[in-house]
Formats: C-alpha cells, structure tokens, sequence
C-alpha cells in the first residue's frame, strides 16, 4: 500500500501509486519560476526538476530569513507603525508557507531518488 509520509504535499499522489510522478513533476514544477517549464531536461527528468526546486524554494526561504530586519528598517520612515506590523506578520506568513513548501519538495524529491516511506506503528 502506497504512503505519504507527515508534510507530504497534497496536490502530489503517494509515491509509488500510478502515475504519481507526473503529479510530482506538476507540483514542483509550480514551485518554479514560470520559465522553468521551458526547460526539456526539467520536463523530462523530474529528479532534475526536484533539484532545481530544493535550490530555488532554499533559496526563498533565506531570502525571508535575512529580510525581516531590512522589511521594517526600510519601511519605518515611510507608512505608519501599524502598516509595518501588518507587513511583518504578511512577510512572516509567507516565510512560514515558504518552510512547508521546502519540506514538500525535499519529501519528493527524496521519494524520486528511490525512497521508500514507512508508516510508523505506535
């Protein structure tokens, strides 16, 4: 029986079920620049596709990490305190969305380098 380990991405099918990989290959591929998909080698071998992705994705999530400092410096001067706020908590929300996409594509990326995922009995 096909599983999906915990933070597995919903749009992708378990692995190892039929045709798991094109809906592999269509998640990660949305987790790209549009411009990917003009790449044959992305569309043809998703292992390659997985690695751009895990580059791409890492490298959003450091751009959030390093500028939340800079969001507020670069903002204080120019709106009021409580629209800094409510930019924060945006940039903070999407660096959050941004942790769970990077754990998505690892996840995948992992099960298309031949992982097999186990359910873990309690």
């Amino acid at each position: 029986m096909a599983y999906a380990p915990p933070g597995w991405p919903q749009a992708v099918r378990p692995p190892g079920v039929e045709d798991w990989e094109k809906t592999a290959a269509a998640f990660l591929l949305d987790c790209c620049p549009a411009d990917y998909r003009a790449y044959p080698v992305l569309r043809r071998h998703p292992v390659v596709l997985a690695r751009f992705a895990s580059a791409f994705v890492g490298a959003q999530v450091s751009v959030h990490t390093d500028g939340l400092g800079s969001l507020r410096t670069g903002l204080e001067d120019h709106v009021p305190p409580e629209v800094v706020q409510a930019a924060v908590e945006a940039w903070e929300e999407q660096s959050a969305r941004l942790l769970r996409v990077r754990r998505e594509v690892a996840l995948v990326e992992e099960a298309l380098r031949g992982r097999v995922f186990v359910r873990r009995l309690a």
